[in-house]
């Protein structure tokens, strides 16, 4: 038997899973990743545009950066899809890096605005 027959054979077995309470435990570990250049979190940032989470707890994270010409472009969205796939409860993870649409400081959450001295 091959690994993904084994894989699809155990989640298949698993209890239903709780699409809500990964998600925020997702969340939760995204507001552990920092952007490089800036003392906020990405999530808080508006980098994370989509969290999807099927019944198989396979997330799939939706992601742009501040600008194409960001030094981390290559290694950044590796980097957050490591984080996600350690998150107790996934089964796998894809994080999928677009531009489009382009990141604005409309993103910021009201907490980093404030943080920022934006408001």
């Amino acid at each position: 038997m091959s690994n993904l027959t084994d894989w699809l054979g155990q989640v298949q077995s698993q209890e239903p899973v709780d699409r809500d309470a990964l998600r925020e435990r997702v969340v939760t570990a995204l507001k552990e990743i920092f952007d490089p250049e800036l003392p906020v979190n990405i999530y808080d940032l508006g980098l994370i545009y989509s969290v999807d989470v099927d019944d198989a707890a396979v997330v799939e994270v939706k992601m742009t950066l501040t600008t194409p010409a960001c030094p981390v472009a290559q290694t950044f969205p590796g980097m957050v899809e490591n984080a996600v796939r350690e998150v107790e409860g996934v089964t796998a993870a894809q994080v999928e890096l677009v531009w489009d649409p382009p990141w604005c400081a409309d993103n910021l959450s009201m907490e980093v605005k404030l943080q920022l001295g934006l408001l």
